[in-house]
C-alpha cells in the first residue's frame, strides 16, 4: 500500500508493506500529472516501512525512470535496506536528477526543502 502526497513541484510516496504494481501505477499517474503541469519535480520515497516489492514493480520502475530521464530534479529515498539503497544509486545512472539516500524522513525532507 502507498500513500501519495502532491505538493508544488514534489511528489511524496510512503510505502507500507508490499509495494505492488498497482501501487506503482498510482505513483506514475501522480508524477505524470505534476510533470505535465509543473515541469520537473522532486521525488520523496519513504520506503522504511516497505516489506518487499514485486518483481514487476522493479521492471516498471526501470521503464518509467528511463522514459523520464530529465523530468526529476532531486530524488530522496528513506530506507534502512542496503538493497534498496543500492537500487536507488543505480537509478541515478538513468536520470539527470540528484539521488540521495537517507536513514530518516526528517533528513530527507530537510534536504528537499533546501
Amino acid at each position: 500500500m502507498i500513500v501519495t502526497d502532491c505538493q508544488d513541484h514534489r511528489v511524496s510516496v510512503n510505502v507500507y508493506g508490499e509495494f505492488t504494481l498497482a501501487d506503482y501505477k498510482e505513483f506514475e499517474e501522480a508524477v505524470n500529472y505534476k510533470i505535465r503541469f509543473e515541469g520537473p519535480v522532486d521525488l520523496y520515497f519513504d520506503l522504511s516501512d516497505m516489506a518487499d516489492a514485486t518483481l514487476d514493480v522493479a521492471w516498471e520502475d526501470l521503464q518509467f525512470t528511463r522514459a523520464h530521464a530529465n523530468d526529476f530534479r532531486r530524488i530522496a529515498v528513506v530506507t534502512n535496506s542496503q538493497w534498496v539503497a543500492w537500487s536507488a544509486w543505480l537509478t541515478q545512472t538513468f536520470v539527470s536528477a540528484t539521488v540521495e539516500v537517507f536513514d530518516t524522513a526528517e533528513a530527507a525532507q530537510e534536504w528537499l526543502a533546501q
